[in-house]
């Protein structure tokens, strides 16, 4: 039988991290106008760590005082003192740690190659963080490439990009993500978006990636498309030509034609004109976008491409933690001005999920990456200790504007109260100032404005960036007809939820 100690064998190795007497080892860590000394031992260090035997090796300096100095100005002082700690302790203590520094703490832990760290950190991050991750998706995806080490996020971060791609084609950084990260979106065959507009994100970032190219293409010399097709090797194979409209064959894919091998446009301008004759060119499946196929072609038109799968009504838990099956019958009723709410037999909608706070943050600027273009969209809020559920519908799309304050036009939409615990009745209220239907801020304020129905008849906004801690309501009735609260305090959420409704 064994007896282990580890609780006091971590704790005296902690007290001799303290000891200033023994050490020969000084690490000076960021940078230089922030720099600071750890003492350290060096056969602690080559024991426990592969990366700091080596340095103590072959990169160490050596002072007066025959103390070997190690210089690492790429890590944080508050990074390198948990890293220090974890060494003579083996514990790491995350609470009331900065997701921010946990997340740095995770890349820094791979870097020094301490595998056992940073494969626990990751699994944290995506179990216990999730919101974290998918308020700062484009950094998290970038970084993660950068690296390409990291698998577990890796899947995490590819599970959410085939459902919202536009998370990165539209971000401002998309130009600079890395290569092998545009190659691993391109492979996935449920990406929700068309393939006409996969292809000219892929154009736009090989662009990106020659910045001397000529700006106008019909100033385009054969040197710079092969410039092109040479920055682009392996990502123009995995686009799904012959699943292209015609249309956008002839006005996006064949002024950039002479970047594509020659028997591939030649078997792509045959497969439109004889889609019966066989070709030579291996023609991948198309892309599963769920988009409903009963839609007329003005209402898919309208509808975005990076749209969640169905959820069912039925299965209450997966489709709303807030309302429930009755109130989408009612909403979707007020949306078509029908007197009664509809019933499961004649219900003629799906509640595609768009946004969920619990799951994808509070923070302000999600919501506009997530919701952004969406129309015929509700809105539902849970109100933090009382039964209230408020909402509103908005048939246009969510979309900040570049000045400071603007107001959106329309007479179709309304807020409403949902009956609910003590609540004995639904309140619906609908505009009677359509100028003023919608309030949008500067894309500068997104930190702090959210949604916002008419002049603060119904608003999101934070003073604490976290929609959970802090938001509220006015009821003023600048542009609605009737009162959904009895007050005009500030209250906060347990949890909101964006919906797009489509008409089956």
């Amino acid at each position: 039988m064994s007896f282990i100690f580890l609780e006091k064998l971590s704790q005296d190795f902690t007290e001799l991290l303290d000891d200033n007497e023994e050490y020969n080892v000084i690490i000076e860590v960021d940078k230089e106008t922030n720099k600071k000394s750890f003492t350290a031992h060096s056969t602690v260090l080559r024991y426990r760590s592969s990366y700091f035997k080596n340095e103590l090796t072959t990169n160490t300096t050596v002072n007066e005082n025959n103390i070997k100095i190690i210089i690492k100005p790429d890590i944080s002082s508050q990074i390198f003192d948990i890293i220090l700690k974890y060494i003579y302790g083996g514990i790491i203590n995350v609470e009331n740690v900065d997701t921010e520094i946990i997340y740095e703490l995770m890349i820094t832990a791979k870097e020094l190659e301490f595998e056992e760290l940073s494969e626990k950190l990751e699994s944290y991050l995506i179990e216990a963080k999730d919101s974290w991750l998918r308020t700062h998706f484009s950094f998290v995806y970038h970084s993660i490439f950068k690296i390409n080490k990291f698998k577990e996020l890796e899947n995490f971060c590819n599970n959410i990009i085939t459902k919202y791609p536009n998370l990165i084609f539209e971000s401002e950084d998309f130009t600079s993500l890395q290569k092998s990260a545009l190659i691993s979106i391109l492979k996935h065959d449920d990406l929700q978006i068309e393939e006409s507009k996969i292809w000219d994100h892929v154009i736009k970032w090989g662009i990106a990636q020659n910045p001397g190219l000529p700006v106008k293409l019909e100033e385009w010399s054969e040197i710079n498309f092969k410039t092109l097709k040479t920055t682009l090797q392996n990502c123009l194979q995995l686009i799904r030509y012959f699943h292209i409209p015609s249309e956008d064959v002839m006005n996006k894919i064949k002024p950039f034609r002479k970047i594509l091998d020659e028997q591939l446009w030649d078997d792509l301008v045959q497969y439109l004109l004889l889609p019966d004759q066989p070709i030579k060119s291996i023609i991948l499946p198309a892309r599963s976008i769920s988009i409903s196929t009963t839609l007329s072609p003005i209402e898919k038109k309208s509808i975005p491409t990076t749209l969640p799968p169905t959820l069912p009504l039925r299965e209450n838990n997966s489709f709303s933690t807030i309302i429930s099956e009755e109130h989408v019958f009612e909403i979707s009723a007020w949306i078509v001005y029908k007197s009664t709410p509809y019933s499961s037999q004649d219900f003629p909608y799906e509640f595609k999920l768009i946004l969920r706070g619990s799951r994808d943050g509070f923070v302000p600027n999600t919501f506009w990456k997530m919701c952004r273009d969406y129309s015929g969209t509700v809105v539902i809020m849970k109100v933090k200790g009382t039964d209230e559920i408020l909402g509103g519908y908005n048939p246009l799309d969510w979309n900040r504007r570049n000045t400071y304050y603007s107001s959106m036009k329309t007479n179709e939409s309304f807020i409403f109260s949902l009956k609910n615990g003590n609540i004995q009745n639904s309140i619906l209220s609908r505009v009677k100032n359509p100028d003023y239907a919608f309030s949008c801020y500067e894309i500068s304020n997104e930190n702090q404005n959210g949604l916002e129905f008419g002049i603060s008849d119904l608003r999101m906004r934070t003073e604490v960036f976290d929609f959970s801690q802090d938001s509220f309501c006015q009821c003023k009735l600048a542009s609605y007809v009737t009162p959904i609260r009895t007050t005009e305090e500030k209250f906060s959420i347990i949890d909101y939820e964006v919906f797009q409704v489509i008409r089956k």
